[in-house]
């Protein structure tokens, strides 16, 4: 299996490059099931790659959002269902990890929160999975729109409300969930981490068109949480967070589907030569569109990494983000119906590599931001506007 991303990154990228042939070999039985890939998840924790985003003094790989773009991409050269929900685990450790105490000190961080989050990321480098609990049906990704509620107990919080697309519901160890005070016009939505247990319950919803082994079913919350669930130990800090490290809420995609991407250039290549159909002049030029087409997105996706990496939240920097998140979504749509259409009808038909691939990557658009939501971000920051000054989120 060719590299998602061709250029050398890092050891933890060879490590996924290593696990990605067998997600391969398992993915379309989760796909046809809608089952969790536990087995996928058993090999990630067991090669320390839950750990990935986890500083090294605190037993992970003390990885960089360059190094978890490599990573991602070849997990998703793989399983695109097993990258999306690894990715809702890094977007959590990695933010975890990059709030550092200048950062907590600007949020107004409560003392002590240091010590915790030391804790949620030593238990991912340990192995415990989490999972993101934003979204709502009716509001989508928007944060300002939340419904979730918490009140304030005698000893911490209880939520109470119900999330959608919550990627590896019921496996999980804990959920980040969001959740507001109250619904007045100027919402004040906090960060929980809430443990999967009593009070915490999993409908399952899940029946899409692609991604469909991320078991992204809904989840009811009726829990108390004591204090130290408040990440930070600050209320209404979610919105200032999605806009200082919107890496975590839109390139982290990216990643994921720029190997989607580069999957089907492989599944159709294999398939076309299988065939005989790859000495058709017409096939050849479609394969070489794509295979130009995923290099340009992977190229992006990487440059947005480097910078995310070495100057993060910086203006430039975040149009970069946004950038690679239309680009991969566009791409990863747009090649693999092209190769579909090359491969021919009996690439279509369930069970088939490519079919499924396609049905994954035509998710790349549609999730948040979405691409035409990126492509109007890119616009008002052209036009020398200020795309962060409307509630995107």
């Amino acid at each position: 299996m060719p590299r998602a991303f061709p250029e050398p990154a890092c050891a933890a990228a060879d490590l996924a490059r290593g696990l990605a042939p067998g997600f391969a070999e398992r993915a379309q039985e989760h796909d046809a099931s809608g089952s969790f890939p536990a087995e996928d998840f058993r090999e990630l924790r067991g090669c320390g790659l839950l750990g990935l985003m986890v500083p090294e003094e605190l037993g992970g790989l003390g990885a960089s959002f360059a190094d978890y773009a490599a990573v991602a991409g070849e997990m998703a050269a793989g399983s695109g269902s097993t990258a999306l929900i690894f990715n809702m685990h890094a977007s959590i450790t990695g933010a975890l990890a990059a709030a550092g105490h200048d950062l907590l000190a600007d949020l107004g961080a409560a003392d002590g929160f240091g010590a915790e989050r030391d804790r949620l990321l030593a238990g991912a480098a340990a192995g415990s999975l989490y999972a993101v609990a934003m979204s709502e049906r009716g509001a989508g990704s928007r944060l300002s729109h939340t419904r979730t509620s918490f009140a304030r107990t005698a000893d911490g919080y209880r939520i109470t409300g119900a999330k959608a697309f919550v990627s590896g519901a019921g496996h999980a160890d804990a959920y980040l969930v969001t959740a507001r005070e109250d619904a007045g016009a100027e919402p004040a939505v906090s960060y929980f981490l809430v443990p999967h247990g009593p009070g915490v319950r999993v409908e399952p919803t899940w029946d899409s068109l692609g991604m469909r082994a991320t078991g992204s079913h809904d989840v009811h919350f009726d829990v108390r949480v004591p204090a130290s669930a408040l990440l930070g130990g600050v209320e209404g800090v979610v919105l200032p967070l999605a806009q200082m490290m919107p890496q975590w809420l839109v390139a982290s995609y990216a990643a994921v589907y720029a190997g989607v991407a580069r999957a089907a250039v492989q599944a159709a290549s294999t398939h076309l030569a299988e065939r005989g159909l790859h000495e058709l002049p017409a096939v050849r030029a479609r394969v070489g569109r794509a295979e130009a087409a995923v290099a340009a997105a992977e190229a992006v996706v990487r440059e947005a990494a480097r910078r995310v990496s070495a100057e993060p939240g910086a203006p430039g920097t975040n149009r970069w983000v946004w950038r690679a998140k239309l680009v991969a979504g566009d791409t990863a749509a747009e090649v693999s119906s092209s190769l579909l259409e090359a491969a021919g009808a009996g690439a279509g038909r369930r069970g088939h590599p490519l079919e499924r691939i396609f049905r994954d990557a035509r998710c790349g658009a549609l999730q948040p931001a979405t691409s035409d939501v990126c492509a109007d971000w890119l616009g008002v920051a052209v036009l020398d506007g200020d795309p962060d000054a409307e509630a995107r989120w």
